[in-house]
């Protein structure tokens, strides 16, 4: 994170906002499984002590601060976009889908948005798209968290119901692992039938 976390959000506040919330996703990248947004209003005694894309940290890491962003978040959401949408409307669409989403439901409405990313979302709300925004803001950065463990742990589930997978160690990325496993099992249920590395698979195993 770089040495003031806090930039974006001080450039809002001294514009007049009040309510301002960071927005990420986990998920655009897989083979598998949904695509997680959070978006997090953090209070203003939030120290970023530890607080960075979610990426850098460790799995340890990222729950210990999942907790602490729940406990002192003025509010967060999540948004939950599943794998017939994102075959039907693409993966990039479906992240923003899920951005908007996550806005929703807060239970305190933001006045402005800061999104990682190049992409605006849908919303009425004004809203700044910041590249590589997790290593940047800490607002997005701890939205990057909320959205990577919850991610991960609806992965984890799935690998209660899909054990020959192994989702719960590479979280439905093409790791060799998972690309081998669905050359010898065939795509389930929560593969993403549009993406390459599970498409050439469908005929093969009769999945329409």
């Amino acid at each position: 994170m770089v040495s003031n976390q806090r930039a974006f959000e001080n450039e809002a506040l001294k514009k007049g906002f009040r309510v301002i919330a960071g927005i990420d996703e986990a998920g655009r990248g897989p083979l598998a499984g949904p695509v997680v947004s959070a978006t997090v209003v953090l209070p203003d005694f939030f120290t970023d002590e530890g607080i960075t894309d979610s990426k850098k940290l460790t799995p340890k890491k990222r729950n210990v601060l999942f907790d602490r962003i729940y406990d002192d978040a003025v509010s967060v959401g999540v948004g939950i976009v599943d794998v017939g949408e994102i075959d039907r409307i693409n993966i990039l669409q479906a992240s923003l889908l899920s951005m908007a989403i996550s806005v929703e439901n807060l239970q305190l409405q933001p006045d402005f948005l800061l999104i990682d990313g190049i992409f605006p979302i849908n919303s009425k709300i004004p809203q700044r798209p910041i590249p590589k925004g997790d290593s940047l803001s800490v607002s997005i950065a701890a939205a990057s968290i909320i959205a990577k463990v919850t991610r991960d742990r609806i992965m984890a589930d799935y690998n209660e119901t899909y054990p020959d997978y192994g989702f719960s160690k590479h979280k439905g990325y093409p790791t060799v692992a998972h690309k081998a496993a669905i050359r010898q099992f065939g795509p389930c249920p929560i593969h993403r039938r549009t993406f390459k590395g599970v498409k050439e698979y469908l005929q093969a195993f009769h999945i329409s």
